[in-house]
């Protein structure tokens, strides 16, 4: 894991030629290209290398710069001089083809025949629908373009999530997958994972001896992870999502995830191979905490209209374009879960993620026991008015974002006479320490395909591992309906029964 242990970036030091298919849609241009023209001015990537868009569009290799260029100039988290992006546009062509035409393979493939201006290790982006995946990289593999693993040259190649719908298609998938690749040469993208604060609960557990020992079931009450979004259905994502939505756009990747690596234990190193393990292992061992019916576990909602911070009307998720009016698909979804293992038996985890919430924000809380004995009063104060409360448990919670870093609720003793504690935070922002600005999650992984580092990658048996999580919840979607919300809420009130036998609430309610 090169981010852990090391002073500065790393170079992606062997040539290679990027190959993005789908490279006219909005991630191209948001996201991948941003990327690695902030890793080329950061001197990150290798030299040579060469990047090659592959759509249907009618461009050509100038024109397609043009494209590319303006949306460095957009996008780019780093200053875009003329001359920067100039130099780096000029490494850019494009192949017009269809991803389903294996004509247009056989084009490539000679379009990159002068390894002069293509170096031969060759990373393939699928910026496709998932239901292409398969075809792609089959018809990848039938033209050539793909070197057998372990040999001179190398091949990679990239996938955006959903990795499947439920588990079967997951395990379809895989099959389908790993019948034209070694696993060594498929990277499934998490794009959280890439994010600073998520790398950063490892190195926060297992570097530090006065936190480590208090992570179980001993000293932790529950752990709650939260992903709120406060937009809706905006830039035509109605279509995808109301396939999908919140447990398997968000739950089965993002926050099991999250859960694996504040809850795995010590790898035995830092090897991808050694931290993948023990997220299979804690995915294996986590279940839904069911009582008596599915519903005591889990709780579905759909966002209704209301109105907005400016009086404007927000629509309902129904109304929504490209959203079928008698949709039960969630746009909110709470789950308690509970991990079947020596460290968190007992220790009930609890997940939450939603469009049109409150507010925008990713972080995960891990809430500890209150001491055995009730020595002081707990206040709570405004200025010099102050209440008096029940004693309010350490909280340690990892911001992941908008505004990155890790903090500690405790305990302290308010200045004056009286003997009264009263809730302080300790703070660790990143934007507080230091100047410099934060790497995108994407900057991050891409360089990490070229150095062929896995570690934030996914597993073909750690998806298959995920969806066995989820999957009673999608054979039992019927006797969860989705409730309804009102937009800039956190969610569907009901989710607060999933803290039965907890002293505590959602941390942001």
């Amino acid at each position: 894991m090169p981010v852990l242990g090391t002073l500065g970036e790393s170079r992606a030091s062997e040539p290679v030629t990027i190959v993005i298919l789908g490279a006219s849609g909005d991630l191209t241009h948001r996201k991948l290209i941003p990327a690695l023209f902030a890793s080329f001015v950061q001197g990150l990537l290798p030299e040579p290398f060469a990047i090659v868009g592959f759509a249907r569009r009618d461009y050509d290799d100038a024109s397609f710069r043009v494209l590319l260029a303006e949306s460095i100039r957009q996008f780019s988290r780093l200053p875009a001089s003329d001359d920067s992006v100039v130099r780096f546009v000029e490494t850019i062509h494009y192949h017009k083809g269809d991803v389903s035409d294996p004509a247009a393979y056989d084009r490539l493939k000679e379009a990159l025949s002068d390894p002069s201006l293509f170096p031969p290790n060759r990373l393939f982006y699928l910026s496709i629908m998932p239901s292409l995946f398969e075809g792609a990289v089959r018809l990848l593999r039938e033209a050539g373009l793909v070197a057998a693993p372990g040999g001179r040259q190398w091949t990679r190649v990239v996938i955006e999530k959903p990795f499947g719908r439920d588990l079967e298609s997951a395990r379809r998938l895989n099959a389908d997958l790993l019948r034209h690749l070694d696993e060594s040469q498929i990277f499934r993208i998490d794009h959280y994972l890439g994010k600073e604060t998520v790398q950063n609960i490892l190195s926060f557990r297992f570097a530090n001896a006065i936190f480590e020992p208090v992570f179980n079931r001993t000293y932790v009450d529950h752990i709650q992870i939260t992903a709120a979004e406060t937009v809706g259905m905006e830039m035509g994502r109605g279509g995808y999502y109301d396939e999908y939505g919140a447990i398997r756009d968000m739950v089965t990747n993002h926050l099991l995830q999250l859960l694996c690596l504040v809850t795995m234990e010590p790898p035995g190193d830092l090897s991808a191979e050694s931290i993948r393990n023990e997220k299979v292992k804690i995915l294996n061992a986590a279940r839904l905490d069911i009582r008596a019916e599915i519903a005591d576990a889990v709780v579905r909602g759909q966002y209704a209209s209301g109105s907005g911070g400016d009086g404007r009307r927000i629509k309902g998720y129904l109304e929504e374009e490209r959203i079928d009016p008698r949709s039960t698909t969630e746009t909110f979804a709470a789950l308690r879960l509970r991990i079947e293992n020596w460290r968190w038996a007992g220790v009930p985890i609890l997940l939450r993620t939603g469009k049109r919430m409150a507010k925008k924000t990713t972080e995960i809380a891990v809430q500890f026991k209150v001491p055995p004995l009730q020595l002081f009063q707990q206040v709570e104060c405004e200025d010099d008015v102050c209440d008096i409360t029940r004693i309010k448990p350490n909280t340690l919670i990892f911001q992941i974002q908008p505004n990155e870093g890790i903090f500690l609720r405790l305990g302290t003793k308010r200045p004056g006479m009286r003997f009264v504690v009263e809730d302080v935070k300790m703070d660790f922002s990143y934007s507080g320490t230091w100047s410099k600005s934060l790497p995108e999650a994407y900057e991050r992984l891409l360089l990490d395909t070229l150095r062929g580092d896995s570690t934030l990658f996914t597993r073909s048996d750690e998806v298959e591992a995920e969806w066995r999580v989820v999957q009673p919840i999608l054979d039992h979607q019927k006797e969860i309906g989705p409730g309804t919300y009102p937009p800039g809420s956190w969610g569907v009130q009901e989710a607060d029964w999933l803290f039965h036998g907890l002293e505590g609430r959602w941390i942001n309610k």
